[in-house]
Parts: structure tokens; C-alpha cells; sequence
């Protein structure tokens, strides 16, 4: 087996642990998340950290992502150095890990630190205007600063967006960032970005104008892509769901 890592020079004292983290990762820690991939938090020598085991992936992925594309622990660490230094938060990157087989990728770690006292977006996915009218007005204008300064979070649901609040002033942080672009953010990529975040309408139609202003866009089509793809979004969710049922009867 071919160990490949890459160590943060920040936290180069973490060496020791990081090199054997592959054979402690199943003793140690506590499991915070056990689905598709697993995530542990550990404490070292006084920091808390993240530990997320991405799964072996299938095999024409193992080969994908050993020749032809960069495997989503090295994703997740460089995309978090680079939003970091466009100016907003992440759990800071601290390392990452590959394991070959017969020059294949096998298993992959991305090892950061952990926000405390952060609460995901996901609560309140079901607000309406009238109840959350500072969060709402705050997330907007994060949202658009995310895409002015070029970051386009490809999975921006509410499980990958955390809280904090600090002096009453709420602060965003972005998690689960390997699938992510730097480029210019356009108006339909903007606008759909917002496509899987709140349940009601109602709080695409505050949010639009408030995000519009910052971006310098039109307020009135900003809220018909919101909805538009919102819509779509919502649809295509529901047929799935249908398939689903439809192939479970099967």
C-alpha cells in the first residue's frame, strides 16, 4: 500500500499523529457522521479535529481519480486553503491522505479542525420571511460576497452551511467543500445556487432583492431564476422520490 500525505506547515507538529492516522483511524475518536463516508472528531494535544474517511470508491472511479481526477480529500484541502485566503471561514485545512493499491486509489482522509458551537442552516430550511428576516438578510449577503469573490459551492444545502453567532452578528461557514469552483459566478449560476436551501418561497422573494443589490443584478430577474430553479429543483426531487417508490413496489 502507497501512503501519499500532505501536511499543513501550520500544524506540522501533528506529524506524528497524521502519518499513523490509517491504522488508529478505528480506535480512536468519536463518530459524528456514519453514512457514505465517515467523520470522526479526535482530540490532539489540545485541538479538536475532523477526521472524514471518504469510501473506497467503485473501481472505474479508483481509476478516475488516480490518473484522470484529483480525489476528493485533496479537493476538500486545497479548496479549503483557497477560501480561506479569499476571505471566509472553513474548518482550517490541516492535511490529507491517500492510499494506493496497485497504483489505484484505495482510501482517502481530509483532517481539519472543528467549529464549535455551530449550528447547521438545515434548521431553518422551513422559515418564512416574517420569521428569520435578520438570518435571511445575513445569508443573502454572504452569499452574494461567496460569488463576488468567485466561490461557487457546488452541493450549497443545508446540511454544508453552519452558524455561529458572534457580538449578534451571524457568521457562515462552509463545510463538505470538495465539490467546489473558483470562477466567476454569472447570474443563473448565482441564482441557482439557492435552489435547494429554503422550503418556502416566500423566502426567495427576500432574499432576491437583498442579493441582487450587493451583486449589482436586476432584483426582479434574480427572483424569477431563484424560483425557477427552485422549482425545478423541486420537481426533479419528486420524481426520484416516485422512482423510488415505483421501483420498490417493483
Amino acid at each position: 500500500m502507497k501512503t501519499n500525505i500532505v501536511i499543513n506547515p501550520e500544524y506540522e507538529y501533528l506529524k506524528e499523529f497524521i502519518h499513523n492516522l490509517p491504522l488508529t483511524f478505528e480506535t480512536q475518536g468519536d463518530i459524528i457522521q456514519k453514512r457514505r463516508n465517515i467523520i470522526k472528531s479526535i482530540n490532539v494535544d489540545g485541538l479538536k479535529l475532523n477526521i472524514k474517511l471518504f469510501r473506497k470508491p467503485i473501481f472505474i472511479n479508483r481509476i478516475v481519480y488516480s490518473f484522470f481526477r484529483k480525489p476528493k480529500a485533496y479537493k476538500a484541502y486545497y479548496n479549503a486553503l483557497e477560501v480561506t485566503k479569499r476571505g471566509f471561514h472553513t474548518p482550517k485545512a490541516i492535511a490529507y491522505i491517500e492510499l494506493k493499491k496497485a497504483r489505484l486509489l484505495s482510501l482517502s482522509y481530509f483532517v481539519s479542525t472543528q467549529i464549535e458551537n455551530a449550528r447547521e442552516i438545515r434548521e431553518h430550511y422551513f422559515s418564512k420571511a416574517n420569521e428569520d428576516k435578520e438570518l435571511l438578510a445575513a445569508f443573502a449577503q454572504y452569499t452574494a460576497e461567496l460569488h463576488n469573490a468567485g466561490i461557487l459551492h457546488l452541493d450549497y444545502s443545508p446540511g454544508n452551511i453552519l452558524i455561529s453567532e458572534n457580538n449578534n452578528q451571524y457568521q457562515f461557514s462552509l463545510v463538505d467543500i470538495n465539490r467546489m469552483q473558483f470562477k466567476n459566478v454569472d447570474i443563473n449560476k448565482g441564482c441557482e445556487n439557492f435552489c435547494r436551501l429554503f422550503e418556502y418561497d416566500e423566502a426567495i422573494e427576500f432574499i432576491a432583492p437583498i442579493y441582487a443589490k450587493i451583486r449589482n443584478l436586476d432584483s426582479d430577474i434574480c427572483h424569477q431564476l431563484m424560483l425557477k430553479y427552485k422549482h425545478q429543483f423541486e420537481k426533479k426531487k419528486e420524481r426520484k422520490k416516485r422512482m423510488k417508490l415505483f421501483l420498490g413496489k417493483k
